[in-house]
């Protein structure tokens, strides 16, 4: 069974105003500090000081998966709240806020490279990588997960706030990382070589700066042996991120059964996809989406259902299928993160209190009543 691990990345917060606060250096030294009493260190800081990322150990059961993303969730609650601060697992802040852009040689250089494009880069992403025997398979199942992409920013879309403002889009995060120059669904490669190649050559223009920055939606894990899935927002509920992470391992395990079976890929061009990745980042699942069969509008619960009955049969052979029904059914009841908080604003009319329950949500399932 192919192992799944998750990194998340969530937002520091004044646990009263909501405001997000630049003390990752500080919430860092604590998790440390812990860490040589014995508690395993799983943070890292990103690119931000207002954002604290986290990565799980690779499981290969889900419920598994699931204890880690909630132990990770809350030993990062107890790290910030030592500061005096909290986490929110918020793609975006809904306050206005003007990042900090974290020390080191490297973020130095990427906020001197790309301006504006660094600088407003606050954003807070789920990566979820799936472990592949070779980068040929790897490679093969890149070239034949791409169409389906688009739903998974369409189910995690929790960023609908932008310094202050409701920016009209369900995962306005994705239109903030698609600045990046390598962000963006990528060709089909055809083989491990041509991949490669590609990688080699993009970094040798000189404008990007090392491997860790190629930000294709999916791309190989340049650290592990895995397909590493960049797409998606980060998750309001802990749930929904598992939720992930089953499609994920499926649409992984389909992929690379078609390709030994001899079944080519989908021959979308990246415009396509571009296009289905705008739409699913504006209307998350409020609206259509684009079919990954036809590229053509279709009712975004038909779209989810089919991406469910395509990595069914993996599912099954995982034991997945029940648990992933409960909680699709779940989300596509309650909706994802953003219209949870449009919910939230409507009945407080405050985006602080968007902020203090997102806080509250980040480690529980169900919103306040």
């Amino acid at each position: 069974m192919r192992s799944v691990g998750v990194e998340e990345e969530l937002l520091l917060v004044d646990a009263q105003t909501g405001e997000p606060r630049a003390v990752s250096a500080a919430v860092l030294a604590v998790a440390s500090r812990d860490a040589a009493a014995g508690e395993e260190q799983v943070f890292e800081s990103e690119l931000h000081r207002q954002q604290l990322e986290f990565a799980t150990r690779p499981q290969t059961r889900m419920e598994e998966l699931a204890a880690e993303i909630r132990r990770c969730r809350a030993e990062a609650a107890q790290h910030a709240e030592d500061m005096g601060v909290a986490v929110a697992a918020l793609a975006t802040s809904p306050l206005p806020v003007s990042p900090s852009v974290a020390g080191g040689r490297r973020y130095h250089w990427m906020a001197e490279r790309f301006g504006l494009t660094a600088q407003e880069q606050l954003t807070c992403g789920c990566h979820v990588h799936i472990s592949v025997d070779s980068d040929e398979e790897g490679v093969a199942v890149l070239d034949r997960i791409r169409p389906w992409l688009s739903v998974l920013i369409a189910l995690s879309a929790n960023s609908p706030f932008w310094q202050g403002q409701d920016s009209h889009y369900s995962s306005y995060r994705s239109q903030v990382w698609g600045r990046w120059p390598s962000a963006g669904p990528a060709q089909i490669f055809g083989s491990a070589d041509h991949y490669h190649q590609q990688v080699r050559d993009m970094i040798g223009t000189g404008v990007l700066r090392d491997e860790g920055m190629i930000y294709f939606d999916a791309r190989l894990s340049h650290r592990y042996p895995t397909v590493e899935v960049r797409v998606a927002d980060v998750c309001l509920n802990p749930d929904s991120t598992v939720l992930l992470a089953v499609l994920i391992r499926g649409l992984v395990e389909t992929a690379a059964r078609q390709w030994q079976a001899g079944a080519p890929p989908a021959r979308h061009g990246e415009l396509l996809l571009r296009l289905a990745a705008w739409q699913a980042s504006r209307y998350g699942l409020e609206n259509r989406l684009l079919h990954p069969r036809t590229m053509r509008p279709a009712p975004a619960e038909t779209v989810v259902t089919a991406l469910f009955d395509h990595v069914r049969d993996a599912l099954d052979d995982h034991g997945d299928t029940r648990p992933a029904q409960e909680a699709l059914a779940g989300l596509l009841r309650t909706g994802n993160g953003a219209s949870l908080q449009r919910a939230i604003l409507e009945r407080t009319g405050s985006l602080r209190d968007v902020v203090t329950e997102c806080v509250h949500l980040t480690r529980e399932q169900r919103p306040r009543p």
